[in-house]
């Protein structure tokens, strides 16, 4: 099975399809070697795919430094959709980070405290799947913009599937209040985009999204998606 091969065509082939179709183009193709992973900054992703492919597997980094409420939407999406919730840990607790790197390595070092409490994990969390989905949207930064809703992912050498990647904020916004989706307490808050919670701050109003990720610092991105 030539991956790469399917990826390219794939991505061309569902440019226009909807977020259903796309996801259950990845599940008949793949199967059970296909995944989502989720920040739960939401629960739009496991309410579309557990619409279309009950029981799917959604994978969730525990980095150990999440907010409460990231981790009670995980569990309320664990409750309430019919979706299978594997939470990943890092192979270092936070207690042993900060006995071998020195505390707060997220302040002084961002990038190799995002390699190893989430790049890794998810790495190794993707090694039984053939494919992967996410819930990127290219709307979303300017780093994003070029996103495909299938694409092939280099780095790890897996089918990229992005089922939201055309959607904007009224999409998903709408999509939310048509069904009910869970919404992580904090989007409400002045969080429009949720991590770690010493790296992520509230937005102002009309302010970029992300701005409030790892603000003050050179980085833009975890690595997850680049």
């Amino acid at each position: 099975m030539d991956l790469k091969h399917i990826a390219d065509e794939a991505g061309r082939d569902l440019e226009t399809a909807s977020a259903q179709d796309i996801l259950r183009w990845a599940v008949d193709t793949f199967g059970d070697g296909f995944a989502i992973a989720s920040s739960m900054g939401d629960g739009l992703l496991a309410h579309l795919a557990g619409s279309v492919a009950p029981g799917v597997d959604i994978l969730f980094l525990d980095t150990g430094y999440h907010f409460a409420e990231t981790i009670g939407t995980r569990d309320a999406v664990a409750s309430s959709y019919d979706v299978n919730v594997r939470t990943v840990l890092p192979l270092l607790t936070v207690q042993q980070q900060d006995e071998e790197y020195g505390a707060q390595l997220w302040d002084r070092d961002p990038t190799q405290c995002c390699a190893m409490r989430k790049v890794e994990p998810l790495a190794r969390a993707l090694e039984p799947y053939v494919a992967w989905g996410s819930g990127v949207r290219r709307d979303e930064a300017v780093t994003r913009r070029n996103t495909g809703v299938v694409e092939w992912d280099f780095k790890r050498k897996k089918v990229k599937v992005n089922p939201i990647a055309t959607w904007t904020q009224a999409d998903v916004d709408a999509y939310v209040e048509r069904h009910g989706v869970l919404v992580n307490p904090l989007a409400y808050d002045g969080y429009p985009s949720i991590g770690c919670a010493p790296c992520t701050h509230r937005v102002a109003p009309g302010e970029d999204p992300r701005s409030g990720r790892w603000s003050g610092q050179a980085k833009t991105e975890c690595g997850l998606h680049v």
